[in-house]
């Protein structure tokens, strides 16, 4: 009954991977074993370096530079060096597969050609222009995917210490219990008290160990959601460390808030290159109609050959490539670019739609996060002030124990209450900094 609360803030960890580097130790006062201190700083430092997810989103970025260079390259000149050895029958020609006829002579020989674009009125500074857009629009989804992954790492991080505080209520609930327990069954042994209000202690301290077990399991849930994502393949344990500044309460104009979400989110910047982007590459397919002029270049020698052919050879000149008809490929080409880049535009405006939305969705969702901390700290000490009361009553012999003991179940839902709002509003922070593009 009690204990289905502690399991809430387990449920909004969300797991990926990484591989981390604990943070400084603090030694327990225990026998029990020196776990490794980690801040949320540092958590999310380990992510950074560690997870695949961000190493996948920048190498994919990378590789997207490098196809921006390998179309630039069209600006540069092409140089082929060629070796050529024949060994033909005297007197023969080429008499099928051509319209012309050329005579073959045997011959070693060797030579280079150059070919040169002069222009194709646009067309490679348009697909170079598309490429570095879509390079850069990569770049900034390895920044979202940063992004996503930092904000499950808090959610993550904020979960485990929820877990934390609800297993210190639960010890602390124990603790308590056992000791009405023992104490009314000592006066029952005395026959100062029932064996009914022994029985009800009894029941009391069974219901605070089975909270005890869930709370255990749901931390131990919880280390291991955490793990995961800082990268361990088995479950590590760390000493969380909780940040003890008072919790601010959200800003009060969300209108500002989603121009902020709008003008920072980086799938927002991704989505409006990739738009640029295929812009661009319509322009370019338009361009293919155009004419392509190139400068052409050989020279070479010959230094084994048939008495026909000279010692050496050079030509220059210039190609002109003039599209006339191919079947309306070039316009169908030019067509569907258009009609794609159309679409991205609407994406774009269907994702700035969504990202209001969720800015406003997380900062009515912190605003209530944040009055729930208040009202679940009023009610923990109305119910540590009716449990001092009640045990005051019951020493005093005024009251039952079914009293005290609803005294006791007030108190430790008034606690987990306490904790859960306490770090839900923490959680639905991190969301609401997620939202606006960062922290």
């Amino acid at each position: 009954m009690i204990a289905a609360a502690a399991g809430f803030l387990l449920a909004l960890a969300t797991p990926p991977p990484p591989t981390p580097t604990p943070g400084p130790t603090t030694a327990p006062a225990t026998d029990a074993p020196v776990l490794p201190r980690l801040t949320l700083a540092e958590a999310e430092a380990i992510a950074r370096q560690n997870n695949p997810a961000i190493s996948v989103a920048r190498l994919n970025a990378l590789a997207s530079q490098q196809v921006s260079r390998q179309t630039r390259a069209a600006y540069y000149p092409t140089l082929d060096a060629y070796l050529t050895g024949v060994a033909a029958q005297e007197g023969g020609r080429i008499s099928a597969g051509s319209l012309n006829n050329p005579a073959i002579y045997s011959r070693a020989a060797g030579g280079v050609a150059v070919n040169q674009l002069i222009t194709d009125f646009g067309r490679t500074s348009n697909l170079v222009a598309s490429s570095t857009l879509h390079a850069e629009a990569d770049d900034a989804r390895s920044m979202a995917t940063a992004a996503d992954v930092l904000l499950a790492v808090d959610r993550s991080f904020y979960a485990a210490l929820g877990t934390q505080a609800l297993l210190r209520v639960a010890e602390q609930t124990v603790a308590a219990r056992r000791s009405v327990a023992e104490q009314v069954g000592a006066l029952a042994q005395s026959k100062l008290r029932s064996e009914l209000d022994a029985s009800f202690a009894a029941v009391d301290l069974a219901e605070a160990n089975l909270l005890l077990v869930d709370a255990q399991n749901n931390q131990k849930a919880a280390m291991a959601a955490l793990s995961a994502i800082l990268g361990y393949p088995n479950q590590r344990d760390f000493d969380l460390a909780d940040d003890a500044a008072p919790l601010q309460a959200p800003p009060a104009d969300v209108e500002l808030l989603i121009t902020e979400g709008l003008s920072r989110r980086p799938e927002i910047a991704a989505l409006e290159l990739d738009t640029r982007s295929l812009e661009k590459f319509h322009f370019a397919e338009k361009d293919l109609m155009l004419p392509d002029i190139r400068a052409l270049g050989t020279a070479g020698g010959a230094p084994w050959r048939n008495d026909a052919i000279t010692p050496w050879y050079g030509a220059i000149g210039v190609n002109v490539a003039i599209p006339i008809f191919n079947g309306f490929l070039f316009q169908a080409r030019a067509t569907e670019a258009g009609l794609r880049a159309e679409a991205e535009k609407a994406r774009l405006i269907d994702l700035r739609n969504a990202v209001a939305r969720d800015v406003r969705t997380a900062w009515l969702d912190a605003g209530a996060a944040y009055e729930r901390v208040g009202v679940a700290q009023q009610l923990l000490a109305q119910a540590n002030r009716a449990m001092d009361l009640a045990r005051s009553r019951y020493d005093l012999g005024l009251s039952s124990i079914v009293e005290l003991s609803q005294a006791q179940l007030q108190q430790t839902r008034a606690e987990l209450g306490e904790a859960d709002a306490r770090y839900r509003y923490k959680i639905a922070s991190a969301t609401l900094q997620y939202q606006l593009g960062g922290p």
